[in-house]
Formats: structure tokens, C-alpha cells, sequence
């Protein structure tokens, strides 16, 4: 479609330090993404996440003329997509937006997916600091054209703030002895310095059940940290709330999700729009053979629903 290609918006510019093969991953739930998003040639579709370009390789590798407008908040994802996919230039566009800012203009689209959350690309370059793998600054940003940072967060919230993050993001119980600890220990900078204090204040052998046991003790509290920094239920508000309006009568809308405050906050906004006709009345979950080849697959939901108006959209 002539939308999908004559827009406003311009191809974005390569990131020069980017490294794009770092961002080649394999697209988690791609059989049932593709197969519920029910592609047509010379359809439009919007990757909203573009992320390394796997699930828009997918949707353009199925028809000869299908179209797909790439966007992600990160740069380096967008520079790794575009030489993934140059193949395709003529059929694919990209731009530099985050999803619940993004504006579509007249285009309408005949399905939209977004797969959310940290990339395990992000996550393998230390630099980023996403990870206590590595040590790295307290970084965390997936746009790094803003100013906070996790380290800002850390070091400057106060104990009841950092500890309702730590509870309502990371879903930690012992939110208060964490945010106790670090506020005696600030300044802290490094990933692996935020890691320590965590541990530390979960040493009491008293308290070291079977999920510390399972999962590093700063797991939750990098995700809920991850989550604050980006904003990412907010924006993932805006997005779900707006983006029915950018779909065609009988397009579909996909949204992967890896925890469960996002996967509730799809679930519901996909009930409640009037718009929409929820397709999945439980989320679609990865097969035990996906799950064993790709880890990234073991926590993933997918839900799908379809513009359910015969009016032209809004």
C-alpha cells in the first residue's frame, strides 16, 4: 500500500558505535504471531517494536507485497532492523519513536504487533546496563535521548519510593528491606554494586526461601527498576488505548507480553475497547520445544484481537 511507503517520516540514521548483530534473535511465539495476525498480500502492517527485525522478516518473507512500518525507541535496534532487513527496502520503512507516541497521520493498518520488554540483545551488552551479569553504570534507559537513568532513580528517590517500585514493578515482598539497604548504602553506581546490596539485605538465612533459591536476588529488582526508567506500563497504556484507532475494519492487533503486569494490562484493554474483538480468550503460550530452544520463549503470552467495526476506522 502506497501509505505504507510515501510517508512523512523519514528512514532513520544509522548509529555509527551500533552493533546490529548483536540484536539478531530469534522472534519468541513467531508461528502463532504470524498465524494469528491472519497476513494478506499487499497488506500494511505495523511493527511497533521492531526490536532486531525478526517478526517483520516473517510478515514480509509471506507475501510478495505485503508492507510494514518499523518503529523502536532504540536506536541501535533500529540500525541492526534496517541492515537485517535491507533486503526489503522498498517494502519496509522505519522510524525513530516510541509506540505510544507514534503518530500514523491518514495510514491504517491491517494488523499491528508489538512484542515488549528488554531484548536479550539489550541485555548482552553491558554497556546498557540492564544486567547484574556485568558491570557496567546504572544505566537501564531504552531510549537513551532521555535524561533519567537508573542510577538517578537509585540514588535519589527516597526509601518509601524506591521500595513501592520495587513492590508494584518487581512484585518483591521484601520491597522495604531492599530500599532500606540501599538508601544506607548510596551512592551506588554499578550493576553489580546494586546486585551486592540486594543480596545483602536478603541474607538473613531466616528469610532464604525456595524462590531465592530459583532466581538471582536482584532479579525483581532490576525488572521493577527496568519498568520505572522506561515508563513501560504507562507508555504500554497509551499505546493499547490508541493504536485500535490506526487499525482497518478486520485487522488484528498482537501484543507478546513477558510478565504479568503487562500481559493484565493487554488482557483487560482488550476486553474493555469497544473496538475490539478479543481472538485469544486465554493467552497463546510457546511449546515445549520452543521454551527449550529459545529461554526467551518460556515467559511469553500472546494476545490477539481484531477491529471488530464495519465503519470506516477514526
Amino acid at each position: 500500500m502506497q501509505d505504507c511507503l510515501n510517508s512523512k517520516s523519514s528512514h532513520s540514521q544509522p548509529v555509527m558505535d551500533a552493533q546490529p548483530s548483536a540484536f539478531h534473535h530469534i522472534p519468541v511465539l513467531s508461528h502463532a504471531l504470524i498465524q494469528g495476525l491472519s497476513i494478506h498480500d499487499q497488506g500494511c502492517y505495523l511493527d511497533a517494536t521492531v526490536g532486531g527485525g525478526g517478526h517483520s522478516a516473517l510478515i514480509l518473507e509471506t507475501f510478495p507485497q505485503t508492507h510494514v512500518t518499523a518503529i523502536d525507541q532504540d536506536t541501535q535496534a533500529l540500525q541492526a532492523a534496517q541492515t537485517r532487513l535491507q533486503h526489503y527496502c522498498d517494502r519496509i520503512q522505519f522510524q525513530h519513536s516510541n509506540f505510544s507516541t507514534y503518530d500514523p497521520g491518514d495510514r491504517r493498518f491491517d494488523g499491528i504487533i508489538a512484542d515488549l520488554g528488554v531484548s536479550s540483545a539489550q541485555l548482552d551488552q553491558p554497556e546498557r546496563g540492564f544486567s547484574f551479569r556485568h558491570e557496567a553504570d546504572l544505566d537501564m534507559r531504552m531510549d537513551q535521548s532521555q535524561d533519567l537513568t537508573a542510577a538517578d532513580l537509585i540514588n535519589t528517590y527516597s526509601e518509601r519510593d524506591l521500595a513501592d517500585i520495587f513492590y508494584h514493578y518487581g512484585e518483591e515482598r521484601f520491597s522495604r528491606r531492599i530500599a532500606r539497604k540501599i538508601v544506607a548504602r548510596r551512592p551506588i553506581h554499578t550493576t553489580t554494586a546494586l546486585a551486592q546490596v540486594v543480596a545483602a539485605a536478603l541474607s538473613n538465612p531466616k528469610q532464604k526461601g525456595r524462590r531465592h533459591r530459583r532466581i538471582h536476588p536482584a532479579t525483581r529488582v532490576f525488572q521493577a527498576l527496568r519498568i520505572a526508567v522506561n515508563q513501560e506500563l504507562q507508555v504500554l497504556e497509551q499505546f493499547i488505548e490508541t493504536a485500535p484507532n490506526w487499525l482497518k475494519p478486520g485487522g488484528r492487533i498482537s501484543i507478546i507480553s513477558f510478565h504479568s503486569l503487562e500481559d493484565r494490562i493487554v488482557k483487560l484493554h482488550f476486553r474493555d475497547n469497544p473496538l475490539l474483538t478479543v481472538i485469544t480468550k486465554k493467552p497463546l503460550i510457546a511449546s515445549d520445544q520452543e521454551k527449550a530452544e529459545n529461554s526467551r520463549a518460556r515467559s511469553a503470552k500472546l494476545r490477539i484481537a481484531e477491529r471488530n467495526d464495519l465503519a470506516a476506522p477514526t
